[in-house]
């Protein structure tokens, strides 16, 4: 069975590199895995503000992977392996990557606009010969329609 992993944030590169992995799990017979990424927390000098701030962020990335994983289930699809996840974003997946050889596939978003983004540089990069599984970097300006039929 293959097994999509998909990075979420709050980035509309998230959005369509989900709809991709989800549509492939689908139509494949394969299964989804989510890490909602939290990036680590500027620090602050008094600890209740500090874990107020850490606890909003890991409560909002929560909800993205709940609103993530909802879409999938009404399309049809199983439910993912959800894993909220903080830290710097390359040694996350990385370790997850590790602990779970099932992943088949990293499936990331690149931004319509601008240069990629630190997952897409890193791991479509140098690093990408040293991964344990493909990469799939689904370009930002495709649309639903393209990402169903591509899938």
């Amino acid at each position: 069975m293959r097994v999509y992993l998909v990075i979420m944030d709050d980035t509309e590169e998230a959005l369509v590199a989900l709809r991709f992995a989800s549509r492939r799990a689908i139509n494949t017979g394969g299964t989804l895995h989510i890490i909602a990424l939290i990036e680590p927390q500027p620090f602050v000098a008094f600890a209740v503000v500090q874990a107020t701030i850490e606890e909003e962020a890991r409560e909002r990335a929560q909800t993205t992977a709940a609103t993530a994983a909802g879409s999938i289930l009404s399309e049809g699809g199983a439910m993912p392996v959800i894993s909220v996840k903080q830290g710097e974003g390359v040694k996350v997946v990385r370790d997850y990557l590790a602990e779970h050889p099932e992943i088949s596939a990293l499936v990331l978003g690149a931004a319509m606009e601008g240069g990629p983004g630190p997952l897409v540089s890193h791991f479509a990069g140098a690093q990408a010969g040293g991964l344990p599984c493909p990469v799939f970097v689904v370009p930002g300006s495709l649309s639903e329609a393209d990402i169903d039929r591509m899938s």
